[in-house]
């Protein structure tokens, strides 16, 4: 009988260590843009990090509209696609919020989101811009390294890629990437017959980057 009690003990505390502690959040948005891109983006992204940062993330994302309560469930929230996005000036205020509270939010240009995200965040945060981020910032200097700042994953326009920031008294609170499409590189690898199996793990040792410092700043 104590042998038995000893063994369930031991099932006990094991299933208890890999019970999930969050979630990631992908941000559903109006405007009829497509914020469901990028389907396999975040799931190989929480494996890749758990694995390399060992965080607890539960396997799958949970999807939050931009104007829930439930945004504040999670620590980081991805925001992606390619048209048009609509902040009403609840779900704005909603979002400021979040992100003044201790939220993290990063915007992953997909091609086609930077005419529409800009003006949105404005109503976010009226009195802030976008900065970019200088290649020896601690988000390019975490577990892995990127002295040259941002790497380029995805080819659209010939563009450089750009890594911004909207700073609220000294945090990042929001980064964006901007011409190098970081969710396609998270992707199945073959999802995008050009991107290599190098700019994969690029993309996903900048994500974890993003995850670790979100977690930890």
């Amino acid at each position: 009988m104590r042998i038995k009690l000893i063994l369930l003990i031991v099932v006990v505390l094991q299933s208890s260590f890999w019970v999930p502690t969050y979630k990631m959040g992908k941000l559903k948005y109006n405007g009829g843009g497509d914020w469901y891109a990028n389907r396999t983006a975040l799931p190989n992204l929480i494996d890749f990090c758990n694995q390399n940062l060992k965080t607890n993330f539960a396997a799958q994302e949970a999807i939050v509209e931009v104007g829930s309560p439930d945004l504040f469930n999670y620590p980081f929230v991805y925001l992606t696609g390619h048209g048009n996005v609509v902040f009403s000036s609840d779900e704005a205020a909603n979002l400021r919020k979040y992100l003044a509270g201790g939220g993290f939010l990063h915007i992953d240009d997909n091609y086609g989101l930077d005419v529409f995200i800009r003006k949105e965040m404005k109503k976010v945060f009226p009195d802030l811009s976008f900065v970019e981020l200088a290649a020896g910032h601690p988000i390019y200097n975490q577990k892995f390294k990127f002295p040259n700042g941002l790497p380029k994953i995805h080819e659209h326009d010939g563009k450089p890629p750009k890594g911004y920031a909207l700073i609220l008294q000294g945090r990042v609170v929001c980064y964006y990437t901007y011409e190098s499409d970081l969710g396609n590189g998270w992707e199945d690898l073959g999802t995008y017959p050009g991107d290599t199996q190098e700019k994969r793990i690029s993309a996903l040792k900048m994500g974890a980057n993003l995850i670790q410092y979100a977690l930890t700043q």
